[in-house]
């Protein structure tokens, strides 16, 4: 039997433990910092993962770069044997990064001291030839062992790197989640293919036991329980994994997480929201003791942003603004954004950019939240900086398997404060329905059709919506249990590719919502029995009548409607089948939009 010198080092390590723990009764303090010899080595290895191009400080915890450069020197400074590294997904998610594909997080990164990058799915966004470009530009490099060359089943990427600090060999090799292969659109990936990740972390530890001191996976793989493959699952199935830095699944660890074969998992959320750090003490050749944290906004509140990054960052920024003056077709009418009208209505830009979701995804229908188109577009030329400012939040195309009860259960949920408005009132493709108002809510929505067929609740429709719907957003919690069937990037990039194609956009509203009493469903009426005489019916007894005393008439009470939470007077007024300048003079208002809650409005007569 071949036992490997690591496998060696191991054995005599962790006899050494259990004979210090031994002697060591007093507390598990003190057993703790006696296990840390004098002689060990002091490593830091700083992460991130998911930052998605965040590149400035954000209002819910997102740092931006210059803030985690600030950061990542603090620690440097503490302790020159640190690296840095990164688990994905990270040169595409923002403008800052879409205008320029990838090419300015890669300058920034470059800036930054990164020692090791492995893609992710969203990394491949602009197609593996655009990131082998990028690959190019970097200063540091791009690893991952289980993304292979289709026809010869080569690795497209180094699988691995050993890199000496203070004279520890530290092996760090890079997994990719074969989810890839459909959460990035399926061209970007053709000619590639994504290997077994615990397969190929089995071949490169038994590769690497001999050459070296620590072994780190940097995987972006993830934890979510929709996945075949996690980090738990390839850590319980491969001994010998020392740290495996995380992404994917945008997971939290405050602490790490320390999983089979004594492996310590570390994860750092999202969008830049935290610093990773895990620190290693290596004696003798083995690890002897490795912990984890976070850092984030909060946290590092003393240590100020690297004025060079911000200085960069900003640059960059500037460069920017000839690209988002950049034509990318006309429209031949005004778009409709206004806030008061795609949160309550359909509008002719809600359709365009439904459509444009639904064209991205080849999918049967299409929906988005109204509360996230956020500006009109003026007739004539329309710029990239125009479609950025009408869907500003970097979200991405996703889509999903469903049943149609769900489609049917989402629409009421979207329609559910109509007429009032709602941020997650629907803008659709590729289907039409009605509300009727008079009904309760979640019993609203009627007649609904998919590609000009009725609904059926029990087959499956491909959707494509946006990720933060996808995810249960807005209230559209039905979505949240379905599993991702594809990712086809940013809902500003379908945008501006669905008018590129079109050349000239003159959408209208079509009647996809309209508000309609809900049909009376005729009963039958039961056929008589041919076999059962009929029987005569009994006379009934004519009651004598009575004399009734003369009824006097009501008097007229003028119709008035009494103002609700988030109520407008164009809304008041389409409800009741008039106008709201109708109603700001029968009331002699002064200013039409300020009204209150309990207020009461005259309606015209009948």
């Amino acid at each position: 039997m071949l036992i490997t010198l690591r496998t060696m080092k191991r054995t005599a390590s962790a006899l050494l433990a259990v004979s210090l723990l031994a002697a060591s009764a007093l507390t598990a303090h003190a057993a703790e910092e006696t296990a840390v010899p004098a002689s060990a080595k002091h490593i830091t290895l700083l992460h991130t993962n998911d930052t998605h191009a965040r590149a400035v400080e954000g209002a819910s915890g997102e740092m931006g770069y210059a803030k985690l450069a600030g950061i990542i020197d603090s620690y440097r400074n503490a302790n020159p044997n640190t690296l840095l590294l990164d688990a994905g997904d990270a040169v595409h998610g923002t403008t800052f990064a879409t205008l320029v594909g990838g090419e300015s997080v890669v300058q920034v990164m470059n800036k930054m001291g990164y020692d090791a990058f492995v893609p992710g799915n969203h990394d491949f966004n602009y197609g593996y030839e655009r990131l082998l470009e990028l690959e190019s530009m970097m200063k540091f490099p791009v690893i991952s062992a289980n993304v292979k060359v289709a026809k010869d089943g080569s690795s497209l990427f180094k699988p691995y790197i050993i890199k000496e600090v203070d004279g520890v060999k530290v092996g760090i090799f890079g997994l990719t989640t074969p989810e890839t292969a459909y959460k990035t659109h399926p061209n970007n990936v053709a000619g590639i293919s994504f290997a077994d990740p615990t397969k190929e972390a089995q071949a490169i530890v038994d590769e690497l036991e001999d050459k070296t001191d620590v072994i780190v996976a940097l995987g972006h793989i993830g934890q979510d329980t929709s996945s075949v493959d996690t980090s738990l699952k390839i850590v319980k199935a491969v001994d010998g994994i020392d740290v495996f830095i995380d992404g994917h699944s945008h997971t939290v660890l405050e602490h790490g997480q320390t999983a089979d074969h004594n492996t310590l998992i570390a994860s750092a959320g999202e969008y830049t929201k935290y610093l990773g750090v895990v620190d290693l003490w290596v004696d003798g050749g083995k690890v002897v003791k490795k912990e984890a944290k976070l850092e984030n906004k909060d946290t590092a509140a003393a240590i100020a942003p690297n004025a060079d990054i911000a200085d960069f960052v900003a640059s960059i920024q500037k460069s920017q603004e000839t690209i988002l003056a950049e034509k990318v077709g006309t429209a031949s009418v005004k778009l409709d954004g206004e806030r008061e009208q795609v949160r309550n209505s359909e509008t002719n830009l809600g359709n365009l950019v439904a459509d444009a979701i639904r064209d991205a995804a080849s999918a049967d229908v299409a929906l988005t939240n109204g509360g996230g188109i956020r500006a009109s577009i003026d007739e004539g030329t329309i710029t990239k900086g125009e479609i950025i400012t009408v869907l500003p939040f970097g979200n991405q195309i996703v889509s999903l398997k469903v049943k149609g009860a769900d489609i049917k259960a989402a629409l009421e949920i979207g329609v559910s404060d109509y007429p009032n408005s709602k941020g997650g009132f629907p803008q659709v493709s590729g289907i039409a329905f009605k509300i009727d108002t008079a009904k309760p809510k979640g019993q609203r929505v009627h007649s609904v059709t998919v590609g000009g067929k009725p609904l059926n609740e029990d087959a499956n429709y491909l959707l494509a919506t946006n990720d933060f719907m996808a995810a249960g957003g807005d209230e559209y919690t039905m979505f949240s249990p379905y599993p991702q069937a594809g990712m086809y990037g940013s809902l500003d990039e379908a945008l501006i590719a669905y008018i590129t194609k079109l050349g000239t956009a003159n959408p209208k509203v079509e009647g996809r919502i309209t508000e309609a009493a809900t049909p009376v469903v005729a009963q039958p009426e039961p056929k008589p029995d041919p076999n059962t005489e009929p029987k005569p019916a009994p006379r009934p007894e004519q009651p004598k009548p009575e004399p009734k005393p003369p009824v006097k008439p009501e008097p007229v009470k003028p119709a008035v409607y009494v103002v609700k939470k988030g109520d407008t007077l164009w809304a008041i007024a389409k409800k009741h089948s008039t106008t709201w300048q109708e109603l700001r003079d029968l009331n002699h208002m002064k200013n039409p939009n300020l009204i209150y809650p309990g207020q009461q409005i005259k309606l015209p007569a009948a």
